[in-house]
This record gives C-alpha cells, structure tokens and sequence, in this order.
C-alpha cells in the first residue's frame, strides 16, 4: 500500500514538472468522470424511470413511451460535472476556464428548456386522446408557451455565454419593443385568433368549414397557433392562417351535421305553356292516386263551395275556380315526401313556386333528409327527383330545356316534309 502511494506521488511530482501533461492527465481524467456520471445516470436513473413509465399505461402509448424528455434531462449531469470540475484542472488559464464554465452552464440551459418543450408536448398529447379534448384544442396555447420558454433560454444562454446577469439583458428589451411587435406580430394576431376562436367555439378539429376565397372546403383536421388545416374533399390539404378565421367569413356545416338532418333545396324548371286546368277525366285518374285522393276530396269540395256562392256568375266558366294540373301536382309533391322514409319530417317542408324566368317556371322543393351523411344524402335526393321527373306527363306538365341539335334536326325533318307536301299540291 505504501509503495503504492508512493508511485502515485512520484507520478504527481512528474506531472508537476511537466505542466502540459498535468493538464492533459487532468482534462482526461474530468472528461472521464463526466462519461461516468453520463452513463451511471442514463443506465440506472433513466432506465429505471423508462421501466417504471413502461409498466403504467402512459408507457404503452408508442408517442408517449419514444418521448425523450427523461434521456434530454440526463445530459445535464455531465455538463454540470465539467462545470464544477475545470476548476480543479491544473494550470489551465482562468480566460479558458471562465469559457468552459459559460459553455457548460449554456447547455445545461438550452436542455433543459428542450426537455421542457418536450414535456409540454407530452401534455399536449395526453390532452388530445381525451374525449373531448377537439371540442377545446390547446395546442396554440402550448405553442405559445414553448416560445416562452425559448425566449427565456435564449436570454439565459446569451447572458451565461457573455458573464452578466439577465437582468441587463431584460432591461434593454423595452427599447426592443417595436421591434419584437413587429417581428411576432403574426404570432400575437393568432394568438388573440386562438383565444377567440376556443372561447367562441367557432371552429373545431372534425368541423366541415368551407371558406371559399380560400379554396377550402372540407374537414378541419389540425387547428395550431399560427394555421389551421383543412383537409378537402379531394383529399388535398389547405393551410389556412388562423387569423383569417375572426377577419374573413367562413361557412361551418357543424349546425347541420348536429341537427340530424341535410337540406334539401332544389328548383325543376317546368314549361309555362304546360300549365293549365283539369279536366273531368283527368281529376277521375288523378283521384285513383292515393296520396292525391285526401286532397281531390278536399279541394273538389272547396271549390264547389267558392263557386256555388258567385250564384249566377258562377255560371260563366271565367269567374269560377278549378283546379289546376300544378296546384294538384304541388300537392302530390308535399304528399310525397310527408310519407318518405328518407326526409325528417320533424323539420321545415314545403313545395313553392318561384318567379317565372325565362327557362321555364321554378318549382321548388324543400326540405331536409334525415341523414347528414354525404353519400346517403344525395342518394335520397336523387330517388326523389328521379320520381318526380318520370311523373310529371301524369299531371300534363312538362319540364322546361333549351333546345338540342336532336330538337333542331326533328324540326328540319318536319319543314321538310310540310314543304313536299306543298310542292305535291
């Protein structure tokens, strides 16, 4: 043992002697130490805490479990062991000393402002995998906060580097104002949008939000601080600036897809001069119609009535009512999708005609389907028009359309004929 010691002094006094290499061997022997503390933390701390977090249930989530906030934080240790040891590094210069204490010190700084930025992160997707948690998204609050928290390490590590307090540096911020405004005025102005737009509740992540200035129309699958995306109907995606959800308008479908129910509006064209009064034949067919009989009935009785109080002008057919071949197919309509299976018949219902345009007399009919999904909605619709389309000759109407060349062809075909039988003559 004391020859042991006695080498190990011999070695010293040769190191002293030899100044470069008393501060190589001790550099070597810090660096070491630092290695060793790095690996003791990361095999015993940081496995253990991966196995204690692998054994609940957060540790089954592959987000949550590949995390690497634990392993950011074990870095700190051997750059506190370099800080704190340099000093006892022989004939190392101070100037070099006072450097590798400031570099130390800035990266156990800028680490653990990363692991605290991973942590939030962390936060952030526990919250997301709650029920709720798209009605209330608090991503642009988290990314609010990890801008903080790089605004505070960056200051840190600016006055470690340099030697002096923060304090000097926060105190020259005030003459910095203008332009830190102006450098996150994008980052406030969706900040404020954020804050009104989860107090409002005016959109949320699944929302169906069509902003056409934009070219959006589809589903909201992300809403950060800066943008929201909307993923369109043919699968592209449009990143829009969360601003422009409080500055510019917007449609958000969300009330119809709670409502249960999908709106159905939608004109046929009907040919004016197709318009016209029944006849006593056509009302007898019409009356074996079972949706129409109710109101034959009903509507035959009415008229008689009007008619038989104009007395001895009721005798002339122009001062008397009759029914009409649209008023009866109104009615039909209506009837119709009071007993279809496919329209909610809770919500608002009707059959109305509109101004006489040029292309004809708009018959419109609304409604609302009982389903808000897509697919099904527009098989619904189309089920009925198909109907009533195919119906309409039954009533004596027709529905208006420009002519085709087929049109344009018959004609010339009878001009011709009308011609050769002239000539014949």
């Amino acid at each position: 043992m004391d020859d042991m010691i006695e080498t190990l002094q011999d070695s010293i006094s040769w190191l002293e002697r030899h100044p470069e290499l008393h501060m190589a061997a001790g550099l070597f022997l810090l660096l070491m130490l630092a290695w060793f503390g790095n690996a003791v933390v990361k095999r015993l701390l940081v496995r253990g805490l991966m196995k204690a977090l692998m054994a609940s249930p957060l540790g089954r989530d592959e987000t949550l479990s590949n995390n690497t906030v634990i392993a950011r934080l074990s870095n700190v240790i051997p750059a506190l062991i370099i800080s704190v040891g340099i000093v006892y590094v022989p004939q190392l210069p101070e100037v070099l000393i006072s450097i590798i204490q400031n570099v130390a010190n800035a990266f156990v700084v800028l680490t653990v402002g990363l692991a605290i930025n991973g942590a939030l992160t962390v936060i952030n997707t526990i919250y997301e995998k709650r029920p709720g948690a798209h009605l209330k998204p608090i991503k642009g609050y988290i990314q609010v906060l990890k801008i903080v928290v790089y605004v505070i390490a960056a200051i840190l590590i600016i006055a470690t580097l340099i030697d002096r307090s923060p304090v000097i540096l926060l105190s020259g911020l005030g003459a910095m104002a203008a332009v830190l405004m102006l450098v996150f005025q994008d980052t406030l102005l969706s900040l404020v949008a954020s804050m009104q737009i989860s107090s409002n509740d005016i959109v949320r992540v699944g929302d169906w939000v069509e902003m056409p200035s934009l070219n959006a129309d589809g589903d909201v699958i992300d809403i950060a601080l800066h943008t929201v995306k909307v993923q369109n109907w043919d699968k592209t995606i449009t990143t829009i600036p969360t601003r422009k959800f409080i500055t510019d308008s917007f449609k958000n479908w969300r009330g119809m897809q709670e409502s249960g129910g999908r709106r159905i509006m939608r004109n046929i064209l009907l040919d004016q001069q197709s318009i016209g009064f029944l006849s006593e034949e056509e009302k007898e067919r019409l009356r074996g119609f079972r949706l129409l009989r109710e109101y034959m009935e009903n509507k035959q009785k009415e008229i008689d009535e009007w008619n038989k109080s104009l007395q001895d002008d009721g005798k002339v057919a122009i001062n008397t009512r009759r029914i009409t071949n649209l008023g009866t197919f109104r009615a039909y309509v209506l009837n119709y999708l009071k007993n279809h299976k496919g329209i909610h018949q809770e919500m608002t219902m009707m059959v109305r005609q509109l101004s006489p345009t040029p292309d004809g007399l708009p018959l419109q009919v609304y409604g609302f389907t009982n389903t808000v999904a897509w697919a099904e909605y527009e098989g619904i619709q189309s089920d009925i028009f198909d109907h009533l389309l195919s119906i309409l000759p039954e009533f004596g109407l027709r529905v208006y359309q420009h002519p085709s060349g087929l049109d344009v062809r018959e004609l010339r075909h009878v001009v011709s004929d009308l011609s050769t039988q002239n000539r014949a003559s």
